[in-house]
Formats: structure tokens, sequence, C-alpha cells
């Protein structure tokens, strides 16, 4: 097993037994319905979970980023996720666009680039050919 596991800041267990038209649930904790994203049953899919992970897990670093720069917290992301291709093939695409309002075009680019570097959800995704980030002024649909 990997060493890293021995000294953890933190440890989380998602469990699933029912699939994608079901329950999903943290023990003793977060406990969501879950459902196909392509009906119209009530529920929660992967989609929309690793939308909340990501923006969740770069508007945190952000924030940290310009408490570190002594600005104030104005930063916004915004994540899009597709579910794209074929059975057997299917795959997700997922756009970050993060907007900080107060500091120049320049200054917030450089805050993206380093906290698409050091959030960790962002680094689980940042090889996957299907992740990608941008600095915006507006937000927009990726498409």
């Amino acid at each position: 097993m990997d060493t890293r596991w021995n000294d953890p800041l933190y440890t989380t267990t998602g469990i699933n037994s029912e699939g994608l038209e079901g329950h999903a649930y943290v023990p003793n904790g977060l406990n969501v319905k879950t459902s196909n994203p392509l009906n119209s049953h009530p529920g929660t899919n992967p989609e929309q979970l690793l939308s909340l992970s990501l923006s969740t897990c770069l508007e945190a670093t952000l924030e940290a980023i310009e408490r570190e720069h002594h600005l104030p917290h104005t930063s916004e992301v915004r994540v899009h996720v597709a579910f794209i291709g074929s059975r057997a093939s299917y795959q997700f695409l997922v756009h970050a666009q993060i907007k900080v309002a107060g500091v120049d075009f320049a200054t917030a680019q450089a805050m993206t680039a380093e906290a698409e570097h050091r959030c960790p959800v962002s680094k689980l995704l940042a090889n996957s050919g299907n992740y990608t980030v941008e600095t915006v002024t507006e937000f927009t649909d990726p498409k």
C-alpha cells in the first residue's frame, strides 16, 4: 500500500451500492439521492458532484492565495462538465472558469495558474486531456 496513507490530514469514504439510480453516502455524513443525467428522475449525478468538488477546491485555493497576497476575497469559480461518448467509451469534459474581480487580468491569470497547480482536485484531473482551466472577466458556456 502507498505509505502516504500512513499520515493523512483527512480521510473520508464514499459508498454507493445501488448504482446510478439510488443513493451514495458518507458514513455518519452526507447522503445523496443519485440519478442518471439522461433522465428526469430527481437526484444528483456524477457530473454535478465533480463540478461541485472541483469548483469548491479551486475556490478554497484561490481564497488562500488572496489571503496570502493581502487581497479581499473576490474570486469566483464555475465548472462545466459534459458527459460525452458512447457505450464503453464515455468520458467527462471538464472546463473551469476563474474570475478574480479587483485585480488586473495578468494578476488574475497568475492566481489562476497558481490555484490550478495547488488544488488537489485540479492536480488529479491535470493530465487527463479532458480538463481545461481559463481566467475570465465574464462567465460563458464553454462551447
